[in-house]
């Protein structure tokens, strides 16, 4: 039956000679001593075993041990007694290759339980690390130099009745050991021993020293092996909980199906925090890969678990095991967690439930069979020794969430653009190193960022004002117009003085709303309703089912939150939503493209459409360095995007229900400048009065009217690009024209421009975009294609 690892072309520095010589010198003493009491029972032994000398002096070729088979039961009797041959996990072996010959009762069971294809071998020994071993082992017994290469070595067994796998260390026991050197075995000089040393991963220089047979190692060693499964799926869920990779819960699962011997265990998890919702205790559930939960967001643990339950784990943070799901379900007469149970086919189960320290977290672990009573509140305890590694595992995991939120935070609200974040490390750096060398008053310096180029844009809703106003005002209307159908319905039930007069007014404001609404106005009339009307109509309510109806389809047109008609704004605002979105994302996207031309600061604003800056110069990078060529790069990227940006939006109004169009802007500034970052605002601004300028114009330019005219510079269809000094104009002509060879762009139109308030002598460029029906990110220039112009 043995289970045996035949390497009979292993390669080694040592001859491997099994021999009992060492055994069988025991007895010799036994002999020697008339007095002991083993004396004649050892000369017995000692004249049957000297009938076979080569037992003695060593067999090379292991395949005879069989015919010795006898013998050799006699001679391992004293070192594996009977006794203990089911308890002792153990094995009589000959070094450095794995194969085993005499094996207790016990490891012969677990070996026949690994199945036909299990190889008795050691988990962490490969063959270029056995070479070396046995090299150790003669620098060890030949030379007298204590070398250490000591290191535990494990055997993983398959149990393949459990469906598991068991893990033992191994205790080496080298007593029946000798190793002899051979004629051909070089001196090794302590010389040798120091190179040796150094070269551990050059293992030509160990073969130099020690040559291949060039010693001759008699006897045999004896592998203890003890069962550290426990030990072993500590360990390991300890390592595998450091990490946070898609097969975590997989590899988990499978430990604790080590852990007790369940082979078809099952684990899951969810985080909870509590939290109150209408007045109700509701428990949010953040994350979950839950046996019990599927798509839930978030329960009531008074309403979904009995009370047991949601006080012991929820309230009090006691483990719980159910070891019948049958019996529970009987006793809670069948409440909501019975069922999610039952129909995953759950029959015991224990809930750990664990606490993330600081900030409020639950973690909820789920053990779970398919087989009554496997789990219990017995084995429940095995858990004691793991509980704190999950506990940690889970602390570091709501770290981990915590600071994804706080990098979304970073990245949609409060934004540092990576191509800047190497400065605020810096002046962080000094701030921190300040604090440690205790300077007195230490303050953060200030950010900024000297002689670069500035570039703005955007693509403006055209109208979108006009358009609100209009939705405003429809709403109100048949706001306005359900409350009179109302009114007129109570007049035909009862004709009632103060029907007409409330019907008057609402008239009256309705001629006033459809005529247009002035600031105030939808206030005053929200005002009115809810004094004046609403009450009326709650009477009316419950003195008429007729006019019940009429109620209910005015109070049914109502928003739930804002409690107004709010259909057009609705309509109107998720228009503008999927407009600016498109429009955010596009730019989000191309933008990151860009940051390979050269690294630049970007910051993004949606408004009524999308605005956004850049700043590109040396002083924005430490590992790079700044050309013009850049510059002129950039300026090409956004205008070749902003005509980008006018075909998303084309091609979105299929898609909203308002018909929006946008105008799209681009202002050039020949002069570099500086921009500080404010601390109050969190974000960067122009630095000096003399930049202001630069400020005031992008705030000012898109209400600019074309010269001697009341034309708007910005209309739909056209790219407005306003400029002061005439080589800005010659520069973007030229990468008109390259769009227009394209077949991008159409008509180009040279403008002056209305004095703004501050602001004189602005001239602009405006061209014609030609739409294409067919348009995709896929149809666009690529970097390649613009930095390809500049070479």
């Amino acid at each position: 039956m043995d289970k045996k690892h035949t390497q009979n072309d292993i390669h080694l520095p040592l001859q491997l000679l099994i021999s009992f010589d060492q055994v069988m010198s025991f007895y010799d003493k036994y002999v020697e001593d008339e007095n002991h009491p083993y004396h004649k029972s050892a000369v017995g032994i000692v004249e049957y075993l000297d009938n076979y000398p080569e037992l003695r002096e060593g067999i090379k070729d292991f395949s005879r041990l069989e015919q010795y088979k006898d013998q050799i039961h006699l001679i391992m009797d004293g070192l594996f007694p009977q006794i203990l041959t089911d308890n002792e996990i153990k094995v009589a072996t000959i070094p450095f290759s794995f194969q085993s010959f005499y094996y207790t009762n016990r490891l012969k069971t677990i070996l026949k339980n690994a199945g036909d294809d299990y190889d008795f071998t050691a988990r962490n020994l490969a063959e270029k690390e056995m070479y070396l071993h046995a090299c150790v082992l003669i620098l060890n017994v030949c030379y007298g130099h204590k070398v250490d290469l000591k290191r535990p070595f494990y055997f993983d067994i398959p149990d393949v009745n459990l469906g598991i796998t068991k893990h033992y260390r191994v205790a080496f026991n080298g007593d029946f050991c000798q190793v002899i050197p051979t004629e051909n075995a070089p001196k090794i000089t302590d010389e040798d021993v120091q190179v040796l040393l150094d070269n551990y991963d050059n293992i030509d220089v160990w073969k130099e020293k020690f040559p291949l047979d060039s010693y001759i190692f008699k006897g045999f060693g004896i592998m203890n092996l003890f069962d550290v499964t426990f030990d072993e799926t500590l360990s390991s869920i300890r390592a595998n909980l450091l990490r946070s990779d898609d097969n975590l819960l997989e590899d988990v699962r499978q430990n604790l199906r080590e852990f007790f011997n369940i082979k078809d265990l099952e684990l899951g998890y969810s985080v909870y925090i509590n939290g109150t919702k209408g007045g109700k205790n509701i428990t949010r559930i953040k994350k979950s890969e839950s046996l019990i939960f599927n798509k839930d967001k978030e329960i009531s643990c008074s309403t979904f678990f009995c009370d047991g339950i949601a006080q012991r784990v929820f309230h009090n943070r006691e483990t719980m095991a159910i070891s019948d799901v049958d019996v529970y379900g009987e006793r809670t007469h069948q409440n909501e967690f019975y069922k999610r149970l039952k129909a995953i086919n759950i029959r015991s189960i224990i809930l750990i439930p664990i606490n993330a320290r600081d900030n409020g977290d639950l973690a909820i672990l789920e053990i779970a069979s398919p087989r009554p009573y496997e789990l219990n509140s017995v084995n429940q305890q095995k858990l004691r020794d793991i509980i704190p590694v999950f506990e940690a595992a889970v602390t570091r995991e709501s770290e981990s969430f915590q600071n994804i939120l706080e990098a979304t935070i970073q990245e949609h609200y409060t934004s540092i653009h990576p191509s800047v974040k190497w400065r605020f490390y810096e002046a962080a750096e000094k701030y921190q190193a300040a604090l440690t060398e205790n300077v007195e008053n230490p303050v953060v310096e200030d950010i900024i960022f000297d002689e670069v180029h500035p570039l703005f844009g955007q693509s403006d809703i055209k109208g979108s004002s006009i358009a609100r106003n209009t939705a405003i005002q429809e709403d109100l209307t048949l706001q306005l117009e359900l409350a009179i159908n109302v009114l007129k319905g109570a007049l035909e039930k009862a004709n009632l003085p103060i029907y007409e007069e409330l019907a008057f007014r609402i008239s009256e404001y309705l001629d006033s709303t459809k005529e247009g609404l002035n600031a105030g106005d939808e206030l005053g009339i929200l005002e009115f309703l809810k004094k004046d009307i609403y009450p009326v109509f709650r009477h009316l309510k419950d003195t008429d089912e007729d006019i019940a109806k009429l109620v209910n389809t005015y109070m049914d047109r109502l928003d739930d939150n804002l409690k107004v008609v709010y259909e057009k704004r609705k309509a109107y605002e998720n228009s503008v939503t999927i407009l600016n979105n498109k429009l955010a994302n596009y730019i989000d996207k191309k933008q990151e493209e860009a940051q390979k031309m050269f690294p630049h600061y970007f910051e993004r604003y949606k408004t009524d459409g999308v605005e956004y800056n850049m700043y590109i110069g040396q002083s924005l990078v430490r590992d790079k360095t700044f050309h013009s060529l850049y510059l002129y790069n950039l300026r090409l990227w956004q205008l070749q995007n902003m005509y980008e940006m006018e075909q998303v939006a084309h091609n979105a109004r299929k898609e909203m229900d308002h018909d929006l169009q946008v105008a799209s802007l681009i202002l050039v500034h020949s002069n570099p400048l500086a921009i500080k970052f404010r601390m109050d605002e969190k974000q960067f601004d122009v630095d000096g009065a003399y930049n202001i300028r630069y400020e005031i114009i992008k705030k000012r330019i898109d209400k600019a009217n074309i010269k001697n005219t009341t034309e708007r510079l910005t209309v739909p269809g056209k790219i407005a690009i306003v400029y002061s000094q005439d080589k800005d104009a010659r520069e973007y002509i030229k990468y008109i024209k390259y769009m227009q060879s394209k077949n991008y762009f159409g008509k180009l139109e040279k403008l002056e421009l209305e004095d703004l308030q501050g602001v004189s002598g602005l001239r602009a460029l405006r061209v014609e975009v030609i739409y294409q029906d067919d348009f995709c990110d896929k149809s666009s220039i690529t970097i390649d294609e613009l930095m390809e112009e500049f070479k």
